[in-house]
This record gives C-alpha cells, structure tokens and sequence, in this order.
C-alpha cells in the first residue's frame, strides 16, 4: 500500500497553504509582466510631469510690473550690488552699478532651477552657489548649467534716482 493519492481521494493542501489560509478573488488576473508594465507606465508618468512642471514655469510670462523707485545712484558706488524687489514685494532682485551713471538689473533668480544670483565684484559676474553657474554683466549665461539669460529689469536714471520701470525679456 502506498501514501500516494489516487485519483478518487482529495490532495492535502501543501502546508504553505495551511500557514497563510488567505485567499484572494483576482489574484491571478495579474500577471509579472502586467504589473512591470504598470510600474514602466507609472515612471513614465510621474518623470514627464515633472518635465512639465518644469517646462511650464520656464515658459510663464513675466511680470511687467509698475514703475518703482529702486535708489539714488548716489547709494551705490560703481562696480557695486545693492538688493532689492521688483516687481512685486516676493520677488528678489538686484541691481549693479556698472559706470558712473550707468546700472543694470536683473532678477535674482537663476535662470536653471531658481537659486538666488550674486554679485561677485572681484571677476565682475553674477554667480549661482547652487550649481555654479555664472552670467556676465549684461545678464548672459557663460558658464555652469544655465543657458538662459538672467530676466533683465529695465531702469531709467531721472535726477540721480534709480527707477525700474518694466521687465524685457526671460522668465520671471
């Protein structure tokens, strides 16, 4: 006599079975390849939003702003920075005076992910600390990971004051 089942007697579960005695209705509706799919489709998707998001905020107009008192030239030595908001309360700016009565402003926010620019007076750039990245003078992307310019604030000098009275070009 044998331990084997024929085929008129029941087979005992294995004893995993007997262990885990859950059971669930779909279980094998999905198979390995299915679900990898599903995982392949769901990166897809959340890394293409955030290329979205990101593509988004690049290509959002900028604020033109009122026009606003900044300074008197005469606070501002040449080759210098002074900080500033322009053109709402939130949003950090910054302005160089370049010759006697010459200055130039820009946002401070760099043009590759939004970290604050400043002023280096030594190679006479502005510099992103966060990814190194730097602009010239006039606002250009020369080196590092940005390759848009700084958003340029427009400025008119009238009897020794610094006023902004727009914004010319980039994203804000």
């Amino acid at each position: 006599m044998t331990d084997q089942p024929t085929a008129d007697q029941p087979v005992d579960d294995p004893q995993w079975k007997k262990d885990f005695p859950y059971e669930s209705a779909g279980e094998d509706e999905v198979t390995r390849r299915e679900f990898t799919r599903f995982l392949a489709y769901a990166s897809i998707a959340l890394a293409g939003s955030g290329g979205l998001m990101a593509l988004a905020a690049s290509l959002r107009p900028a604020n033109v702003g009122p026009e606003r008192l900044i300074m008197s030239i005469d606070d501002i030595p040449p080759g210098r920075s002074k900080l500033f908001r322009y053109p709402t309360d939130k949003d950090p700016a910054i302005i160089v005076r370049t010759e006697l009565n010459e200055v130039v402003a820009f946002s401070q926010k760099c043009t590759h992910l939004g970290c604050v620019v400043f002023w280096d007076i030594e190679t006479f750039e502005f510099e992103c600390p966060c990814h190194e990245g730097f602009f010239s003078v006039a606002g250009e992307a020369i080196a590092g990971p940005p390759e848009r310019p700084l958003t340029r604030i427009d400025t008119v000098i009238r009897d020794r004051e610094v006023w902004a009275v727009g914004i010319s070009g980039g994203s804000h």
